[in-house]
């Protein structure tokens, strides 16, 4: 494992941008460099609207570049969650805002040296294939051709998988290199606060008439209560040379299951999801690896971390209720390339005033009366009873040590902090006090 390079496999060439030390104006900030923001501002600056990205770190430095980047609207068993809780009417929003932002990735990619490859996609089952048949099932409601494959093409035994063909996958950092061309763009320029519609970094301020988060977790705790809605899980990229390429996207219809996809001469295995602030799960990777692909090199080890919303969903819209101003994009439970393209597509619509009609489907202050919404608070409430040190600068949760990663990791929120205290992973908007 001493040779394992641990980043990412997508590599790209973006150009230099500035820190903001001075104060500007903007119709539209955006709090954000990764995928959201880029589309966002992208979407916007081509409808005549002048933006502002604000980054803390570098572009695509952060979440975007340890996707697994399968574009495809094939979300696991999504269709039949949201026809369960919400009726069909829903699922096909989702469905139609997802394929949608799909076919723009493939006219965009015409243009883009990115490695964009069509790829079909399954959702298998290693056991029970009943989730299958009831994805079957929702799909077909909704106008999806789908069908299923009895002969999985994995080293490995299953009940089936659920095929949606046509998919894609590509290289997310070349794709988004290409898109901001032209675009007003700040790095290292970390919003500490927010007084009305002006942003303050360290040394500058940014007045906009509006403001985007897509900051990954939102950080405003003021409005919207997403400290609630959401917690953040981690997950895990195994890169290996010389194994035999599935040539299609797989998915596990559970959670906690492995993912696989091509990328040139590698294979990436994604899994070992995990409860950020709990232990890690990569050995799992390369247990996995050992068995299946015994004469495989793994070359390139990566995590991941997503937003998980109550009800599988992404909070995309109004930042709250009473907030006309103020949008957000968040919570895409591990399925963030069509979600953030069309996130990208209702935020434009919104700020130009024109209707979206998949937008409700997305709309961050629909019921927030699900289990999950329990067992999110009382895991809050454990961990800001826990009277040890350090805590987290956000909601003051005790943070747990990730000896694997040298990190330490808040089990509420998901907020991250290198070994001295550096802040790696928002909610947290300030590095660790060690005192």
């Amino acid at each position: 494992m001493d040779t394992i390079e641990h980043s990412s496999v997508w590599q790209a060439s973006f150009g230099q941008y500035p820190m903001l030390k001075t104060a500007i104006s903007t119709d539209v900030l955006i709090i954000g460099g990764g995928i959201s923001g880029i589309l966002t501002a992208r979407l916007l600056t081509d409808s005549g609207v002048s933006c502002v990205i604000a980054e803390a770190g570098k572009i695509c430095g952060g979440i975007t570049r340890n996707t697994t980047a399968k574009i495809t609207v094939h979300h696991g068993l999504i269709y039949s969650k949201i026809t369960e809780k919400y009726g069909s009417d829903y699922a096909k929003m989702y469905l139609a805002a997802n394929q949608k932002a799909a076919e723009m990735y493939r006219q965009l990619a015409q243009n883009i040296d990115c490695d964009y490859e069509t790829r079909d996609s399954f959702i298998y089952a290693k056991n029970n294939p009943k989730p299958l048949y009831d994805e079957l099932s929702a799909l077909s409601e909704v106008g999806c051709p789908a069908e299923l494959c009895e002969n999985v093409p994995l080293p490995f035994l299953t009940a089936g998988a659920v095929l949606v063909k046509n998919q894609a996958q590509f290289n997310p950092l070349k794709f988004l290199s290409a898109l901001t061309k032209g675009l007003d763009i700040y790095e290292n320029t970390h919003i500490i606060e927010l007084d009305k519609n002006t942003a303050i970094s360290v040394d500058g301020k940014i007045t906009a008439k509006k403001i985007v988060f897509a900051s990954h977790f939102p950080f405003v705790n003021s409005r919207g209560s997403y400290f609630l809605k959401m917690y953040q899980s981690r997950s895990h990229v195994l890169a290996l040379e010389n194994a035999q390429p599935v040539n299609g996207i797989f998915m596990d219809e559970d959670a906690n299951g492995l993912s696989f996809r091509d990328y040139k001469n590698m294979l990436l295995i994604g899994g070992g999801a995990h409860k950020t602030g709990c232990p890690s799960r990569t050995e799992e990777l390369f247990k996995f690896a050992e068995r299946y692909y015994p004469s495989a090199k793994p070359v390139n080890l990566w995590s991941a971390q997503d937003c998980i919303t109550l009800d599988g969903l992404p909070y995309v819209g109004n930042y709250s209720a009473n907030t006309p101003d103020s949008y957000v994009i968040t919570g895409f439970n591990k399925w963030g390339m069509t979600n953030a393209m069309a996130s990208a597509e209702i935020i434009r619509d919104k700020i130009l005033g024109k209707e979206n009609e998949n937008a409700p489907v997305f709309n961050p202050s629909r019921t927030i009366f699900h289990k999950q919404l329990f067992v999110n608070g009382i895991n809050a409430v454990k961990n800001l009873a826990t009277p040890t040190a350090p805590r987290c600068p956000h909601m003051g949760c005790a943070l747990k040590k990730n000896k694997e990663e040298n990190t330490w990791e808040c089990p509420c929120h998901g907020s991250r902090f290198s070994e001295n205290g550096e802040l790696l992973e928002n909610p947290a908007n300030t590095n660790l006090n060690r005192r």
